[in-house]
Protein backbone atom coordinates (compact mmCIF):
# COMPACT_ATOMS: atom_id res chain seq x y z
CA UNK A 1 0.00 0.00 0.00
CA UNK A 2 1.30 3.44 -0.93
CA UNK A 3 2.27 5.72 1.95
CA UNK A 4 1.35 9.39 1.63
CA UNK A 5 1.98 12.51 3.66
CA UNK A 6 -0.85 14.88 2.84
CA UNK A 7 -0.30 18.61 3.28
CA UNK A 8 -2.76 20.08 5.81
CA UNK A 9 -4.07 22.39 3.08
CA UNK A 10 -5.18 19.37 1.08
CA UNK A 11 -6.83 17.85 4.16
CA UNK A 12 -8.69 21.14 4.73
CA UNK A 13 -9.93 21.03 1.13
CA UNK A 14 -11.13 17.46 1.66
CA UNK A 15 -13.44 18.38 4.54
CA UNK A 16 -14.74 21.56 2.91
CA UNK A 17 -15.40 20.08 -0.53
CA UNK A 18 -16.57 16.45 -0.42
CA UNK A 19 -16.04 16.11 -4.19
CA UNK A 20 -12.68 16.35 -5.87
CA UNK A 21 -9.23 14.83 -5.50
CA UNK A 22 -8.56 15.78 -1.85
CA UNK A 23 -11.79 14.12 -0.71
CA UNK A 24 -11.02 11.10 -2.93
CA UNK A 25 -7.68 10.74 -1.15
CA UNK A 26 -9.31 10.82 2.28
CA UNK A 27 -11.84 8.20 1.15
CA UNK A 28 -8.98 6.02 -0.09
CA UNK A 29 -7.33 6.32 3.33
CA UNK A 30 -10.62 5.38 5.01
CA UNK A 31 -11.03 2.40 2.69
CA UNK A 32 -7.47 1.19 3.31
CA UNK A 33 -6.22 1.89 -0.22
CA UNK A 34 -3.68 4.47 0.92
CA UNK A 35 -1.68 4.72 4.14
CA UNK A 36 -1.79 8.23 5.59
CA UNK A 37 1.34 9.27 7.49
CA UNK A 38 1.02 12.05 10.06
CA UNK A 39 3.02 13.59 12.87
CA UNK A 40 1.99 15.65 15.89
CA UNK A 41 3.08 18.84 14.08
CA UNK A 42 0.94 18.02 11.02
CA UNK A 43 -2.14 17.29 13.13
CA UNK A 44 -1.60 20.44 15.21
CA UNK A 45 -1.29 22.57 12.08
CA UNK A 46 -4.46 21.04 10.65
CA UNK A 47 -6.32 21.68 13.91
CA UNK A 48 -5.11 25.29 14.06
CA UNK A 49 -6.34 25.97 10.53
CA UNK A 50 -9.73 24.27 10.96
CA UNK A 51 -10.30 26.04 14.29
CA UNK A 52 -10.36 29.42 12.52
CA UNK A 53 -13.73 31.14 12.59
CA UNK A 54 -13.84 31.48 8.81
CA UNK A 55 -14.29 27.71 8.48
CA UNK A 56 -17.50 27.61 10.60
CA UNK A 57 -19.51 28.36 7.45
CA UNK A 58 -18.27 25.04 6.04
CA UNK A 59 -17.94 22.75 9.06
CA UNK A 60 -18.97 22.85 12.69
CA UNK A 61 -16.56 22.47 15.60
CA UNK A 62 -18.03 19.01 16.18
CA UNK A 63 -17.42 18.00 12.56
CA UNK A 64 -13.82 19.21 12.82
CA UNK A 65 -13.32 17.19 16.00
CA UNK A 66 -14.75 14.05 14.37
CA UNK A 67 -12.67 14.55 11.23
CA UNK A 68 -9.42 15.00 13.15
CA UNK A 69 -10.13 12.08 15.46
CA UNK A 70 -10.92 9.89 12.47
CA UNK A 71 -7.76 10.88 10.62
CA UNK A 72 -5.64 10.28 13.72
CA UNK A 73 -7.14 6.80 14.16
CA UNK A 74 -6.68 5.85 10.50
CA UNK A 75 -3.19 7.29 10.08
CA UNK A 76 0.19 5.94 10.95
CA UNK A 77 1.71 8.45 13.33
CA UNK A 78 5.43 9.15 13.39
CA UNK A 79 7.34 11.46 15.68
CA UNK A 80 8.06 14.87 14.26
CA UNK A 81 11.19 14.41 12.17
CA UNK A 82 14.33 16.40 12.70
CA UNK A 83 14.81 18.90 9.91
CA UNK A 84 18.10 17.94 8.30
CA UNK A 85 18.03 19.97 5.07
CA UNK A 86 18.27 23.72 4.89
CA UNK A 87 14.86 24.87 3.75
CA UNK A 88 14.87 25.68 0.06
CA UNK A 89 11.36 27.11 0.13
CA UNK A 90 9.10 28.05 3.01
CA UNK A 91 10.72 26.97 6.29
CA UNK A 92 7.24 26.25 7.67
CA UNK A 93 6.89 23.43 5.11
CA UNK A 94 10.21 21.74 5.83
CA UNK A 95 8.66 19.38 8.40
CA UNK A 96 6.39 17.97 5.66
CA UNK A 97 9.35 17.33 3.38
CA UNK A 98 11.30 15.72 6.23
CA UNK A 99 8.33 13.55 7.26
CA UNK A 100 7.91 12.29 3.69
CA UNK A 101 11.64 11.60 3.36
CA UNK A 102 12.05 9.67 6.63
CA UNK A 103 8.90 7.58 6.08
CA UNK A 104 9.41 6.89 2.39
CA UNK A 105 6.01 8.43 1.65
CA UNK A 106 4.93 10.49 -1.32
CA UNK A 107 4.14 14.09 -0.39
CA UNK A 108 0.77 15.30 -1.67
CA UNK A 109 0.33 19.07 -1.76
CA UNK A 110 -1.26 21.88 -3.68
CA UNK A 111 1.45 24.32 -2.59
CA UNK A 112 3.72 25.30 -5.50
CA UNK A 113 6.65 25.81 -3.12
CA UNK A 114 6.34 22.26 -1.81
CA UNK A 115 5.73 20.79 -5.27
CA UNK A 116 8.81 22.55 -6.61
CA UNK A 117 11.15 20.79 -4.20
CA UNK A 118 13.66 18.47 -5.78
CA UNK A 119 15.42 16.38 -3.18
CA UNK A 120 16.79 12.84 -3.26
CA UNK A 121 14.26 10.32 -1.98
CA UNK A 122 11.36 12.76 -2.20
CA UNK A 123 8.39 12.54 -4.56
CA UNK A 124 5.89 15.37 -4.53
CA UNK A 125 2.64 15.45 -6.44
CA UNK A 126 -0.68 17.23 -6.53
CA UNK A 127 -3.87 15.59 -5.28
CA UNK A 128 -5.06 15.30 -8.89
CA UNK A 129 -1.79 13.65 -9.97
CA UNK A 130 -2.10 11.09 -7.16
CA UNK A 131 -5.70 10.29 -8.09
CA UNK A 132 -4.78 10.02 -11.77
CA UNK A 133 -1.77 7.83 -11.07
CA UNK A 134 -3.71 5.53 -8.77
CA UNK A 135 -6.56 5.33 -11.30
CA UNK A 136 -4.29 3.36 -13.59
CA UNK A 137 -4.28 0.53 -11.04
CA UNK A 138 -6.85 0.94 -8.29
CA UNK A 139 -9.32 3.83 -8.43
CA UNK A 140 -9.55 6.06 -5.38
CA UNK A 141 -13.21 6.93 -5.83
Amino acid sequence: MRRVVVDPGVLVSAIITPAGPPAEIVRAVRDGRLELVVSPHLLAELRAVLDRDKFRRYVSVEEVDEYLEGLALLATTFEDPQVTHAPAGDPADEYLLALARVTGAWLVSGDAGVLGQSQPGLRTLTPRALVDERAAGEPLA
